[in-house]
């Protein structure tokens, strides 16, 4: 999507800024992907059923792993966590014995190359404990020094850096600057080259650096400048991922951050200052930094979801136990309507929660798959979901959901630290990729196709001979595929039969993916090169797919089940059927809300906000924050007053 917006900040513009994501993309499909499907109206069920299956040899050294690591759990405090704000030492020398740290890391580096399901399995199990170590961990593996290395890494650097990361050399992934967060063309930080192509020099501020305040190594974003080599070569120079040493001269964590949530989390900012870094530590090619990043998040998302499953885990035990417990007017308070509703929510959602993670950790162990949009459908949808499921397991609670552990405990009642798990859970909504940007990433590639068949035509910069050349091929892929729309087997009550009660929602759910795709090629049609800008719409159709391959989950996993677990497939029918039901209802408002909303009444109301036409209505109260600090950026002087408070807010 391209446009001739040319509303610069900080030197870049809005196109240039879609240039640097649009190159740093992976274009390519050379495997199957079910959830692309799902946005083209190809509900493939093949794709996902039957339940991948695990080697024999994986799961038996996961569930051996995992009952080390279940007795190891036990010892540890959350509550001690809670309390200090920092993960003993001790946590993490027995961490490192039993080879955490090296959990994704492949056996033959020293690592116990545990599949991607037994590694989310560990994640919940430890954030059951506290979510900081859940933090902890996936900031080191999913996105840390392991990963980017074991993809991209030289065999040296394999060799050198993925042995002390599986001994428990702490490492963190720094990207974010002060004034750049989703927007890396305004990356601030610099690596200049020596003369003699040896070192670089590395300036910079990184913020919000998970593990920075305690790592060992990390790695560092920065932006190499373009220059002309020795032999008169041009060098593009670009963004590019280095490994850097923390004890390294020049390098200060100036502060350790504090949250709302996630108290022990060592999360700081990390300035560095002529920091001589020798090439040897560059990973990959200059310029491919931010391709690096974004391909080791693929999988790495994966994490934050199975920290999700544990989170509704533990919600439905406590609003199970509360609710029998708990009695009034003459009734255990779960036998009320108002509270059984949330009950079931927590239940089913819960199961879809692990339906999720499971099916997307398994397609990725197993490899055959394309899982780039299962696995940021899967943070976005888990994230969304789980954060609801503890604002409802408070709710439930009533006033002791608000109430903290340690207070209740002080009062003489069970220790149940809701309103902990609601302000830990929080973080997740913005944890590596916010759930705004996450939806924009997903829709790029579910409109991919479109874009791809409009050509010109989605763009602004075309003149109107291209756009009717466009819309010739466009019409001939568009004569092609509109057909397949129509019917499915969705229509033919016979369809997934060996589903039993299930299959009516299979059915559903390849309805709607049909009706998903005519809904994206009308808003192509009608919007065309401003489509980029509907952002609202674009992620109600994302939410939609998100919605309808949970469901698809939840139905293979139950009767995956039912052939393996006869005791529990009952059950799990249950469980899912009850998840599809309720998700049905958000999908058909989905729909009815992609052409009967207020998104235009909202940007012209947001835009005369930001203009500060309504700040008279901000009369009335004292703002703590006045004069303590700058904002991002500076009035510019001689600008009007509204541009200057557009800015002071930006």
């Amino acid at each position: 999507m391209t446009s001739a917006t040319d509303n610069k900040s900080s030197g870049v513009t809005a196109a240039e800024a879609r240039a640097v994501a649009e190159a740093a993309r992976d274009t390519e499909w050379n495997r199957p992907s079910f959830a692309k499907g799902l946005y083209l109206g190809d509900f493939d069920l093949g794709l996902i059923h039957p339940w991948p299956q695990a080697r024999a040899e994986d799961v038996e050294r996961g569930e051996e792993f995992m009952a080390k690591l279940t007795e190891f759990c036990g010892t540890m405090s959350g509550r001690a966590i809670e309390r200090d704000a920092k993960i003993p030492d001790e946590y993490l020398a027995g961490l490192t014995e039993l080879g955490v740290f090296g959990m994704k890391i492949p056996r033959e580096y020293g690592g116990l190359g545990l599949s991607l399901v037994y590694y989310g399995r560990a994640l919940a199990l430890l954030g059951s404990v506290h979510p900081s170590l859940g933090a902890l961990l996936s900031a080191h593996q999913s996105i840390g020094v392991p990963e980017p290395v074991k993809v991209f890494g030289t065999p040296e650097q394999k060799q050198e850096y993925l042995p002390r990361c599986a001994a428990g050399a702490i490492t963190a992934f720094l990207l974010t600057e002060p004034d750049v967060g989703s927007d890396p063309a305004r990356m601030g930080s610099t690596a200049v080259p020596s003369d003699d192509g040896e070192s670089y020099l590395l300036d910079g501020v990184k913020l919000w650096t998970t593990n920075g305040v305690i790592a060992e190594l990390v790695v560092v974003m920065a932006v190499v400048p373009a220059r002309t080599a020795p032999d008169g070569r041009a060098l593009k120079g670009g963004i590019t991922a280095f490994v850097v040493e923390m004890d390294s001269p020049g390098i200060t964590v100036e502060n350790r951050n504090a949250f709302m949530g996630l108290r022990g989390i060592e999360n700081g900012v990390t300035r560095f200052h002529q920091v001589r870094v020798p090439a040897a530590n560059r990973l990959g090619r200059e310029g491919q930094g931010l391709k690096i990043a974004l391909t080791t998040l693929n999988t790495g998302r994966l994490s934050i979801p199975g920290l999700c499953v544990a989170a509704g885990k533990w919600s439905l035990k406590i609003a199970r136990e509360w609710s029998n417990a708990r009695t009034q007017w003459g009734r255990p308070v779960g036998k009320h309507e108002a509270v059984g509703k949330k009950i079931a929510f927590i239940a089913a959602t819960t199961f879809a929660l692990e339906a999720v993670f499971e099916l997307s950790a398994e397609m990725a162990d197993a490899g055959q798959k394309d899982v780039r949009i299962e696995a940021a459908l899967a943070k976005l949808w888990s994230t969304e979901l789980s954060y609801t499921v503890a604002d409802e397991l408070v709710q439930i609670r009533g006033g002791r959901g608000f109430e903290t552990a340690d207070s209740l405990e002080a009062r003489g009642e069970r220790a149940v630290a809701a309103e902990q798990l609601l302000r830990d859970m929080r973080i997740n909504r913005i944890f590596e990729g916010s759930s705004e940007i996450m939806r924009l990433l997903i829709a790029r590639e579910a409109v991919d196709a479109h874009l791809s068949a409009a050509g010109e035509l989605a763009s602004a910069d075309a003149t109107l001979q291209e756009k009717a050349r466009a819309a010739v091929g466009a019409s001939g892929f568009y004569a092609k595929w509109l057909p397949k729309l129509v019917a499915g087997a969705g229509m033919d009550p016979r369809s997934y039969g060996e589903f039993g009660r299930l299959a009516k929602q299979l059915r559903y759910v390849e309805r709607a993916s049909r009706r998903l795709a005519r809904q994206t090629f009308y808003g192509m049609g009608r919007w065309q090169a401003r489509l980029e800008y509907k952002q609202a719409f674009l992620g109600r159709i994302v939410d939609i797919g998100a919605e309808l391959f949970a469901m698809a989950a939840c139905c293979s996993r139950a009767e995956m089940l039912l052939q393996t677990a006869p005791e529990q497939g009952g059950a799990a029918y249950e469980l899912a059927e009850a998840y599809c039901e309720q998700a049905r209802i958000r999908v058909d408002g989905y729909f009815d809300q992609l052409w009967r909303n207020t998104d235009d009444v909202d940007h012209e109301l947001s835009s005369n906000v930001l203009a500060g036409d309504y700040a008279w209505l901000e009369a009335g109260i004292l703002d703590q924050s006045e004069g303590t600090g700058p904002w991002i950026a500076d009035a510019t002087p001689g600008a009007s007053s509204k541009e200057n408070l557009h800015r002071k807010y930006r």
